[in-house]
């Protein structure tokens, strides 16, 4: 999970970095194609003769200002976010932005995690049965140690609990299921950290901000509106980063209690019916 999440952290910085640089280059891509634009029909103005194929050109140059101007779009939405992060001031914009970049590396180690966990578990279930009926309660264990997944390895106490009766087994499953549950909610308290903490963060920032703006008044000895609307408005701005921050990581957190739900849900249906298998094949008494 470390080497994941590090993994991570270092790509979404990597890819952020390159953002920003992509926003400056793209930034400076229109004035080449206007200018460009202007001189070719300044061209073609020259002589009447050439009118038509004037026309030709300008169609043709539409069509390959089509992907320009959707990357002029895509340059120009990253040089705003790049522009009100630099406003609202990289030493308090940074602190949101580093909870959302370690916030979104938990989440998506923990997503690879849990979607890999099968939610269905009747196969297992019935190749559990088989292998109880064939070959005992050995062969039962071979096929969960085999196999991965908490239902697995709730099966595999539980089995190896026979000798001691059916209490024992019941206790046994209860304990490890608990067990397998905090497996899988592991880092989700670090996800909810990050949401309590980034709107905290942006909160933190306006106050300051907000002091800043008063002494700005104080030193011009005047309430002027650009001032005070100035300071205000950078004050604001982290508090949009840390809401944003909070509301990205606040769904993919509701995403992973509805999946580790549902894991649960299973595994608790799943050890039921192995108390039930258990007692069928008479390998304990009830």
């Amino acid at each position: 999970m470390k080497k994941a999440i590090v993994l991570i952290l270092a790509l979404g910085m990597i890819f952020s970095m390159q953002a920003f640089a992509q926003g400056e280059g793209n930034a400076d891509q229109p004035t080449e194609t206007t200018s460009a634009s202007t001189d070719s029909i300044n061209d073609d103005a020259v002589s009447d003769d050439n009118a038509a194929n004037a026309s030709e050109t300008a169609a043709a140059e539409g069509e390959s200002e089509a992907p320009a101007s959707t990357a002029k779009k895509k340059g120009e939405g990253i040089k705003v976010i790049r522009d009100k992060f630099i406003e609202g001031g990289p030493t308090f914009m940074a602190l949101p932005l580093l909870c959302l970049i370690l916030g979104l590396a938990i989440v998506i180690e923990r997503l690879i995690t849990l979607f890999s966990v099968p939610t269905n578990s009747a196969k297992f279930v019935q190749r559990v049965e088989d292998a109880l009926t064939g070959g005992g309660v050995e062969s039962a264990k071979d096929l969960c140690r085999n196999t991965r997944g908490p239902v697995a390895s709730i099966f595999y106490q539980g089995l190896d609990r026979t000798e001691e009766g059916i209490d024992m087994v019941e206790k046994s499953v209860v304990q490890y299921g608990g067990v397998q549950m905090g497996q899988l909610e592991r880092g989700l308290v670090w996800i909810s950290l990050f949401i309590a903490l980034a709107p905290m963060l942006g909160f933190l920032g306006t106050v300051i901000g907000m002091i800043d703006a008063f002494d700005s008044i104080e030193q011009a000895g005047d309430i002027s509106p650009a001032i005070v609307a100035k300071g205000i408005k950078v004050a604001l701005l982290t508090t949009v980063a840390g809401l944003i921050v909070a509301i990205i990581l606040q769904i993919f957190y509701n995403l992973l209690v509805s999946k580790i739900d549902a894991i649960v849900n299973n595994m608790e249906d799943a050890s039921i019916k192995l108390v039930d298998m258990l007692i069928k094949n008479g390998v304990v008494k009830s």
